[in-house]
């Protein structure tokens, strides 16, 4: 359904060195740059991630409420992208695997990068729980 979602940046340059590094880890690339932004994305068909400076041309600042959740395929997926993330600068957002109303279902670690945006890094096992393999 979402086709892509961005975040703001005061440090374009900053910001774009940070999601190459970490999107390098689960093969991302970038699919759109200018000097207004940047998105990756893993394939054509999957949801772009982008950065961009503010059009309005005020400073960028971090959403209140929002969060970007970027899906993996495995826990250790999840763990492995958090520890990059903090490796690269980000700012650690939780004690741990977050508690949520399923644990064994929904596992999430949430971050703040570099300008201060809210992205969680979560692995959802729906299918094994629904009966379906």
């Amino acid at each position: 359904m979402i086709g892509f979602v961005t975040v703001g940046t005061n440090d374009l340059p900053r910001a774009a060195a940070f999601y190459d590094q970490l999107f390098e880890a689960i093969h991302g690339h970038r699919v759109f740059s200018s000097e207004l932004g940047v998105i990756w994305s893993l394939s054509q068909i999957s949801p772009g991630f982008g950065v961009f400076t503010p059009g309005d041309g005020q400073p960028a600042t971090a959403c209140n409420g929002s969060v970007v959740g970027l899906a993996m395929v495995s826990r250790a997926a999840v763990d492995k992208l958090y520890a990059q993330a903090l490796t690269l600068g980000a700012q650690f957002s939780d004690a741990g695997p977050h508690q949520t109303h399923h644990p064994e279902r929904f596992y999430i670690h949430y971050f703040r990068d570099l300008d201060g945006n809210k992205l969680g890094v979560y692995f959802m096992d729906e299918f094994r729980h629904h009966g379906r393999s």
